[in-house]
């Protein structure tokens, strides 16, 4: 049973049971455009996303974290380009608790070659976030040499997730609601969808909107973000998807545009 403070903390990152997260810790993985200068990202998105992933170094030296609305998830996994499918554990829970962290993430790659190790890693972190009260959130993935990305695959990697603890799992959509539906049947915590390799917009769009009729809360969505030309437009368009409206603001739809009726 969740205590208190995990119950609040959920809130924050997931209000109303559903989320946009947008995650920005690529930079570890490879020096990806579009996160040369995260604090201007984050203003841009801040309050609009419900909660950002980042790395430990980049919240320590953020000048705009302290400020920030949208929740913190810290990243605690690794890899770089070299060794992409192979996460280590590069910051602890307790060092995300100092940085403010409202949950912390972690990476697991289902069928990687160090895959055992992930997955003891992943075990003994959900244990230490139930004893912190603090949200775990595991993006899951079919990963490895011979390893294909299909329904199967991925709702064993969520499945996994869901049963070392996690209390969100990530993961890639399938192609259609009819097939993502048998993922979320798997997992009996929330599921959001991974946004993947750069797309045009409507095409993004249509994914997420097929991931929620599937039974998804919510997207964590990163470079097709981060890398749109208008940062803050494309985390509206998810918004209005996810949550019907953009926060604070109440959105009317006539035709295809998108009406602010006040605050």
């Amino acid at each position: 049973m969740f205590d208190v403070g995990k119950k609040r903390r959920l809130k924050r990152i997931m209000p109303g049971g559903k989320t946009l997260i947008v995650p920005m810790d690529h930079g570890i993985s490879s020096p990806v455009k579009g996160i040369q200068r995260i604090d201007e990202i984050l203003e841009k998105i801040d309050g609009i996303a419900d909660a950002v992933v980042l790395h430990k170094g980049v919240v320590k030296n953020s000048k705009y974290v302290e400020n920030m609305h949208s929740a913190l998830i810290v990243h605690l996994s690794g890899s770089t380009l070299y060794h992409a499918n192979e996460k280590v554990l590069v910051c602890s829970v307790e060092k995300a608790i100092a940085l403010g962290a409202d949950g912390v993430s972690i990476h697991v790659n289902v069928g990687s070659k160090t895959e055992c190790e992930q997955l003891r890693d992943a075990g003994i972190v959900s244990e230490l976030c139930d004893s912190y009260g603090m949200p775990l959130l595991a993006m899951m993935y079919p990963r490895g040499e011979g390893v294909e990305i299909s329904v199967e695959t991925v709702k064993h990697a969520v499945r996994v997730g869901y049963e070392l603890g996690a209390d969100i799992v990530k993961t890639c959509y399938t192609g259609s609601a009819e097939s993502f539906a048998e993922v979320v049947e798997y997992c009996e915590v929330p599921i959001v969808v991974a946004g993947g390799s750069k797309k045009k917009g409507e095409e993004l769009l249509e994914e997420v909107r097929g991931a929620m009729l599937a039974g998804a809360k919510g997207v964590a969505i990163g470079r097709n973000v981060f890398q749109a030309e208008k940062p803050e437009e494309m985390v509206k368009d998810l918004r209005r998807v996810i949550h019907g409206s953009i926060t604070g603001v109440e959105v009317l739809y006539e035709g295809d545009m998108a009406v602010d009726r006040g605050r």
